[in-house]
């Protein structure tokens, strides 16, 4: 069919010529002439994909976002693998959420260099199309990956950057605003005074501070299971329906739960005013609490609390939490029982008591961690400068050596990325 044969007596030659370049965007009332003289849908012509399949790829969508966030994240990267093998081009959008929501789940499996490669190959297209993804949630996800993989510096330079976008936006509110401020507070040093970027985490968390919330697991998985019922059931409208309300069942409990977490490192900070730092902490450590799934954190809060007590002169109660931090981490995995013994040592020594016991455990603690397998373990080499210190009070001078010789093994970078190119012209 030639333009003119498609234009018709309504349409010029020329206006369909600039419709088919990319030019110009019809109108609803031309898109649907347009459709009937070439034999397809609206939906079709538009979107490149018919209305069954647009809606049966949105609910394969919103089931990998829930597979993500409350199941497996292997499989979720795998179902958002299969919607990107079943898209094409003209689908690009979709492919874009989809290949996005892949990257997330290799980020949530820890394999951080496929994770890196994959957010840098989106933020090439969102520079691009910024029509398809935007650039900012991208950015704070790279800056995640990049802290967790020891390289704090890059961690650090792609969450101020990403803060120069929300700060030119006014965006202190929302999901945005909270990845972002639990990104620049866990890139920063704990020794840092004020600084703009810990400025911008403290506007977030006095704008929202860290909400009671209650676990709404229960009501998630039934209205995921509801809506794989419907979908078996060829209801796609309904099925969706149901994965969204699932979804805003566990949005605000995720929310809540980053938010906890950038009030628990923003305690951490020796900067931070006392008063201030108790009560973001023990909100922290309420948020926890309501969660089975966050049991480590829960106890790590605890521990942060119990320094807040510490910083406050008040050795009675940060011994108390250090010994309810202890009852809870029963695995005896991660830093949290070796930061409560630390801390009840630190009680020990203020108070003129024999330390050794503690000292003892947590020297065994620490030595009993795994080695990370990807990047820096920033807890672990803080821990162990930490013991060196207090080695130092003791008098145990050798002791004090070897621990910070283990603080510097523990905060050496041992890339995960290696082979890994990135762009420089879209990287800041």
């Amino acid at each position: 069919m030639s333009q003119a044969q498609l234009a018709g007596p309504d349409l010029s030659d020329s206006y369909v010529s600039l419709i088919e370049s990319g030019k110009r965007t019809p109108t609803p009332v031309v898109a649907r002439l347009l459709a009937e003289r070439l034999g397809c849908t609206t939906e079709f012509l538009l979107h490149g994909i018919e209305p069954r399949q647009r809606i049966d790829t949105e609910l394969g969508l919103r089931h990998a976002e829930l597979e993500l966030q409350h199941g497996d994240p292997s499989v979720a990267a795998d179902r958002f693998t299969e919607i990107v093998k079943a898209a094409d081009e003209e689908n690009a959008m979709l492919t874009a959420h989809a290949r996005f929501g892949r990257a997330r789940a290799l980020e949530a499996q820890g394999r951080l260099g496929q994770a890196v490669e994959a957010f840098e190959r989106l933020r090439r297209e969102a520079s691009a199309h910024p029509e398809r993804l935007a650039d900012l949630p991208l950015t704070i996800a790279l800056s995640r990956c990049y802290q967790r993989a020891g390289d704090r510096l890059r961690a650090r330079d792609l969450a101020s950057y990403a803060l120069e976008q929300a700060e030119r936006l006014s965006i202190t509110q929302g999901e945005v605003a909270i990845d972002l401020a639990a990104a620049l507070v866990e890139a920063r040093s704990e020794r840092e005074s004020d600084s703009r970027e810990l400025g911008y985490v403290k506007r977030v968390l006095d704008t929202t501070g860290v909400p009671h919330v209650v676990d709404r697991s229960g009501e998630i998985q039934a209205l995921w299971h509801a809506s794989a019922a419907a979908a078996a059931g060829e209801d796609s409208a309904l099925a969706v329906r149901l994965a969204d309300d699932a979804i805003m069942a566990g949005r605000q409990a995720r929310l809540a739960l980053q938010l906890a977490r950038a009030a628990m490192h923003w305690s951490r900070l020796a900067t931070a005013p006392i008063d201030e730092a108790e009560r973001l902490i023990a909100g922290a450590v309420e948020a926890f609490a309501a969660f089975p799934a966050t049991g480590r954190e829960h106890g790590e809060s605890i521990v942060v609390h119990a320094r807040v007590r510490l910083r406050a002169g008040d050795p009675a109660r940060a011994g108390e939490l250090a010994r309810t931090a202890l009852e809870l981490s029963n695995d005896r995995s991660g830093t949290t029982p070796a930061e409560a013994h630390l801390v009840l040592t630190t009680v020990a020594l203020d108070q003129g008591e024999d330390a050794a016991a503690h000292l003892r455990t947590a020297h065994e603690l620490l030595d009993t961690l795994d080695r990370p397998v990807f990047g820096s373990d920033r807890q672990a080499a803080r821990c162990w400068r930490e013991l060196g210190d207090l080695y130092g009070r003791a008098g145990s001078r050798a002791q004090q050596a070897a621990a910070y010789r283990k603080a510097l093994e523990a905060a050496g970078v041992r890339s995960a990325m290696a082979g890994v190119t990135v762009d420089a012209t879209v990287s800041r």
